[in-house]
């Protein structure tokens, strides 16, 4: 019999939660926050240090979130830290242009060879939004290619077929999304280059770009198929249109320069978000330099915003980017205690005798509920999402908070220590029992 968890006292969670669905619809600002698919009510931070949160009822976590990413060398980072309070000292916004946007331009143009002129926006919904418009204005075509069960944020064109919170939800599209929206918007199989191919020739030269999560981490953790991220290149390529790597997620989290550094392949667009704010909103989107000076308002194509480029947003980023790339042992130790938790908790699952699966690359993992190899959206949607909401409560009651879906990943951050891990797989071994 699966154990249960450690009871923990939720009273002011509980009583700030009553209180927020009288005020936000479903209490939260953000499904992703809900606890519905699992079966609760969401627990309510008040603090952050680290690889810790604390709720508003004193009770602590091993955070494998990190605000869904931007925490990689942890909370509340003291360089971070002291670099926003610095800022905010001389200023929060400004509506004008500043050095520290220049600066931060160049930095990600240093690190990353695919980036050659950058825009700051103010999310990852943003960024690409904002990168297939450029992508439609350079080429003069219309359609572009998404894949199922890829999250590319919230505008309209791409609620079709995405990922994590649509998936949980169990709903394709989004009601209140006119069909005239997402009339050009072509979905493709994940991991199927086969599929892509099909629909560029179906589309002959009315296809734009091709947008993609080269590892998909918005259902689960999938990894690319060997040559699958190759042959979207060659496919780009034959057919005249832009490849757009989606690295809100990736970017600067698998490797100092992302997916793209990480797969060698050079996309024409790359959008950002999280890590690259530190913490702070922020996004943006960049590459080839002929492409992206299409924009305005050196181009045809507009785009604005009014806290774009923040001037406390680029000093947590600037910050953040530059610890990164000169410790690499961020790196080595994020990837190191990934693989620990992943290799620790696959082994954990087979001595119980199950067949879940075990993913991921570098600091992100996950477990699938399933006996199935999850290799795309059908496969992952195998999984026992009731399975996954018992696993989830009883590592929560034990101290371990992970995202409230079996469809998000699991962040390891350069705070955390090999004990933190231990004591996961522990409770992990636990549950199995």
């Amino acid at each position: 019999m699966v154990k249960r968890g450690v009871k923990m006292v939720t009273t002011k969670s509980k009583e700030l939660f009553e209180k927020a669905v009288e005020l936000m619809p479903g209490g939260v600002n953000s499904p992703v926050r809900a606890f519905g698919p699992v079966g609760g009510q969401p627990v309510f931070i008040d603090s952050a240090k680290g690889q810790y949160i604390t709720d508003v009822d004193g009770n602590k976590y091993i955070d494998y979130i990190g605000s869904w990413g931007p925490m990689i060398l942890g909370h509340n980072d003291e360089r971070v830290v002291e670099a926003i309070t610095k800022q905010i000292e001389k200023g929060i916004s400004y509506g004008a242009a500043t050095q520290l946007e220049v600066e931060m331009a160049q930095l990600m143009c240093d690190i990353v060879p695919a980036l050659e002129m950058v825009r700051m926006v103010n999310s990852g919904t943003e960024a690409v939004m904002s990168a297939i418009r450029t992508a439609r204005g350079f080429t003069g075509k219309n359609k572009f290619i998404k894949f199922e069960g890829n999250y590319h944020g919230h505008s309209d064109a791409l609620l079709v077929k995405a990922g994590s919170g649509v998936m949980t939800a169990g709903i394709p599209d989004s009601s209140g999304v006119p069909a005239n929206c997402v009339k050009d918007t072509l979905t493709a199989v994940y991991n199927d280059i086969e599929s892509v191919r099909k629909l560029f020739e179906e589309n002959k030269n009315e296809i734009a770009c091709v947008i993609v999560e080269p590892v998909a981490a918005n259902m689960g953790v999938v990894l690319p198929k060997e040559d699958f991220i190759k042959g979207l290149r060659q496919l780009c390529d034959e057919n005249n249109a832009l490849l757009i790597f989606d690295e809100v997620i990736t970017g600067f989290r698998l490797g100092l320069t992302g997916a793209s550094g990480y797969f060698d392949i050079k996309p024409d667009l790359i959008t950002y978000g999280k890590i690259i704010g530190g913490g702070m909103p922020v996004g943006a989107y960049g590459g080839r330099k002929d492409v992206m000076q299409v924009v305005s308002p050196v181009g045809s194509v507009y785009q604005a915003g009014t806290l774009s480029g923040n001037p406390v947003a680029m000093a947590a980023g600037i910050t953040q980017l530059k610890i990164l790339r000169s410790c690499p042992e961020v790196y080595e130790k994020t990837f190191a205690l990934g693989e620990r938790l992943r290799s620790g908790a696959k082994n954990i699952i087979e001595k119980a005798g199950r067949s879940y699966k075990v993913t991921g690359v570098g600091s992100l993992a996950c477990i699938f509920f399933t006996d199935k190899d999850v290799v795309d959206y059908t496969s992952a949607k195998t999984s026992d999402t009731q399975a996954f909401a018992k696993y989830f409560n009883y590592m929560l009651s034990n101290g371990n908070y992970f995202g409230p879906s079996q469809f998000e990943s699991i962040f390891v951050s350069a705070a955390h220590t090999e004990s933190d891990i231990d004591k996961t797989l522990a409770d992990i071994e636990n549950y199995f029992k």
